[in-house]
């Protein structure tokens, strides 16, 4: 639908915290050269929580500008409000994003069909497809397999990042004949072998090429080859352990030269335990020389 392998970009700061577009439009480039089908704007590792309205619409015109033409490009337009998402949908639409996402309401701790009242107002404001994204370690809330039976009924939701490791729910996303998206890098490949179609990812700033053949080859029935793919990405899934993402993933951008900047507070400066960390899993995947 929108490809296989999708990043969630980072959203480059520079010193005075203001985004650099410059900064953000190659890395959006860089990524589509080296294995992802497009991008998610302004996802939570894009910092979406510390941008201010405009800035979100001004990364989505900077993405469509630098790689609208050769890769999709995914509006992250959800928030805990409805009215607010609503009104980021619509701006999205008249972009030109090519999809939405759209988180699960947070902190707000709706009821299942709250969840559902919400994602049909957003969309009643564009045809453009809707990529539900259940992250209940962060909204709180699960989408229950009952209330993803009803968002399919919905025309325009077509598919759902699911950052939720139970596979029973999983299989059952893509039985009610939504596209599956892996939403935590470590289910791309048990996701693929069940049904998906993919991940919208992390981990792929660093690793994109490799987890493009990995899905390429499991959805191609080789899965040994893309189980094997998988055990070589385990210091990729380690990186993102270390600390609270995007940190752990800016820093290494940073230290692979692409010049990422820091964080908007409450997101700290990395510390320097935690790059040593991140740069020894780079090491580890070839991507740093030891020192």
């Amino acid at each position: 639908m929108l490809g296989n392998v999708l990043t969630a970009i980072v959203t480059p700061f520079r010193e005075d915290e203001s985004i650099d577009f410059d900064a953000f439009q190659r890395l959006a480039r860089h990524l589509v050269e080296n294995g992802s089908d497009g991008i998610v704007v302004a996802g939570t590792t894009g910092e979406s929580p510390n941008l201010t309205d405009e800035e979100r619409l001004d990364l989505f015109r900077a993405a469509i500008e630098a790689v609208g033409g050769d890769a999709t490009v995914v509006a992250g337009t959800g928030t805990y409000s409805t009215l607010h998402s609503v009104h980021l949908s619509e701006r999205a639409h008249e972009l030109g994003a090519d999809a939405l996402l759209v988180v699960t309401p947070y902190y707000n701790k709706p009821p299942q069909r709250g969840i559902v009242a919400h994602f049909e107002a957003i969309a009643r404001t564009s045809d453009k497809p809707i990529v539900v994204y259940n992250i209940p370690s962060r909204s709180v809330v699960n989408i229950e397999p009952e209330t993803i039976s009803r968002l399919a009924e919905i025309d325009t939701v077509r598919a759902v990042k699911q950052a939720h490791d139970d596979l029973a729910q999983a299989r059952h996303i893509v039985d009610s004949g939504l596209a599956l998206y892996a939403g935590d890098d470590v289910l791309i490949q048990p996701f693929v072998e069940l049904g998906g179609v993919g991940g919208i990812c992390v981990h792929t700033h660093v690793v994109g090429p490799q987890v493009a053949d990995q899905v390429r080859a499991t959805l191609a029935g080789d899965v040994d080859r893309g189980r094997e793919i998988d055990r070589e990405l385990g210091p990729a899934y380690d990186l993102l352990k270390i600390q609270t993402n995007p940190l752990p993933i800016k820093a290494a951008l940073n230290l692979l030269g692409h010049a990422v900047g820091g964080h908007r507070l409450p997101l700290p400066a990395p510390t320097e335990d935690e790059v040593a960390a991140v740069r020894d899993c780079l090491e580890r995947l070839g991507l740093l020389v030891a020192a």
